[in-house]
């Protein structure tokens, strides 16, 4: 079953209370908002089939505002540099409020 998160959302809070979120999308979520005060939109999907070994992240932040993707996946990157340690893969899609595409 996949799972996400979705923020803002009024419902966030109760997705984080449920036994829908994995623990690792939860904590992901967290630090993403943490690190990206100023996003927009914040979605985690846990898509190794629940064990936790690879996430996928959309991510919508005013903070990538005229900066290139590469720049912009550095940021996540850096911004979960010691999740990624216990981590197979991460896909990463990010974007400025006034961009187009992912």
């Amino acid at each position: 079953m996949t799972r996400f998160l979705v923020y803002p959302a009024t419902s966030v809070l109760l997705r984080l209370l449920s036994s829908q979120s994995s623990e690792g999308e939860i904590k992901i979520l967290a630090i993403l908002r943490e690190k990206f005060p100023k996003a927009k939109n914040v979605r985690v999907v846990d898509i190794s089939g629940g064990c936790g070994a690879m996430y996928e992240v959309h991510l919508e932040s005013e903070e990538f505002q005229g900066k290139r993707t590469v720049q912009q996946h550095f940021m996540v990157n850096e911004a979960l540099k010691h999740e990624i340690k216990e981590m197979h893969g991460l896909r990463i899609f990010t974007k400025s409020p006034s961009s187009e595409t992912e």
